[in-house]
């Protein structure tokens, strides 16, 4: 991928930078995988607002990933064309099947045109694009768009740049290390995609202005101590006041360093070691 840097010829061409998407071959997409998408604004089925921040923004129709990959079991597919996702920050690859049909993935590094893909529960070759379950994969290899639970679907390592490695196999769990610095196991039987996931340039493009955001459907966000006492947990008092209590959320949640996963949760026990925080995680390692 590359990234072009504006020069400084206005206040908001300054620092500002933009992704060339050299990775896209097929511009227009493809219309029997398109469906509606109605905008929310960050408002539940009661009309109330429950993520903050959010409206407007450029219209834009889902693309319908193919997730499973397991209704196509042996059937050869051909890669098409790489294309631009608007709902995601991952580029996506639109597939032809054998049979004629037509289906969209997440395109990993390396996948070009023409490509031949297969998806098999009986293994295939270790390629990327490939899907199959973790035990037929050699250990040592990236993989992304990795199930928790057998036939639910990828769940984990679906963002541009992700990836997990798969670093050994047990009985009937796989140990995989994920960039974040966690080691979670996974059922061998769950699927996986080898490869990375593309377009890992995306975290490097800097906005610049304001009216970009809101082409994204980002509204301002105004900082909890200038709202009121009754609008946030950091609001109220006389000038810049927090009340004495660490920065959190609008619903109390903390922002730096605190934990967010729900305790008790039955996946909980398959998590090996924790990542580190990026804020504290050298003061712990002292």
């Amino acid at each position: 991928m590359a990234i072009r840097i504006y020069k400084r010829t206005t206040a908001g061409r300054r620092n500002a930078s933009v992704n060339l998407y050299s990775e896209v071959t097929k511009k227009s997409p493809e219309k029997s995988l398109l469906v509606a998408k109605p905008k929310k604004g960050g408002r539940n089925h009661h009309g109330k607002i429950t993520t903050q921040c959010r409206g407007g923004g450029a219209k834009k129709r889902y693309r319908k990933i193919d997730f499973r990959r397991r209704d196509k079991d042996g059937i050869e597919a051909t890669v098409i064309g790489i294309e631009y996702d608007p709902n995601r920050s991952s580029n996506i690859a639109l597939l032809e099947y054998a049979d004629g049909e037509k289906r969209y993935i997440l395109a990993p590094i390396g996948l070009k045109d023409g490509d031949r893909l297969v998806a098999s529960e009986e293994g295939a070759e270790p390629k990327v694009g490939n899907s199959m379950p973790i035990s037929k994969i050699p250990t040592g290899l990236l993989i992304h768009s990795v199930e928790l639970v057998r036939g639910k679907g990828a769940q984990i390592c679906r963002s541009a740049g992700s990836y997990a490695r798969l670093s050994n196999r047990e009985g009937r769990w796989a140990t995989l290390v994920l960039p974040s610095g966690e080691i979670r196991q996974v059922p061998v039987e769950a699927r996986a995609t080898i490869g990375q996931v593309g377009n890992t340039d995306h975290n490097r493009v800097v906005l610049g202005k304001a009216g970009r955001a809101r082409h994204l459907g980002k509204r301002p966000k105004t900082r909890g101590v200038a709202r009121n006492h009754h609008d946030h947990p950091m609001g109220g008092g006389d000038g810049k006041s927090k009340g004495n209590r660490p920065p959190a959320s609008k619903t109390g949640v903390l922002a730096k360093g605190g934990r967010t996963r729900k305790h008790g949760k039955n996946s909980n026990k398959r998590i090996l070691r924790r990542r580190v925080s990026k804020r504290y995680g050298q003061l712990k390692l002292k």
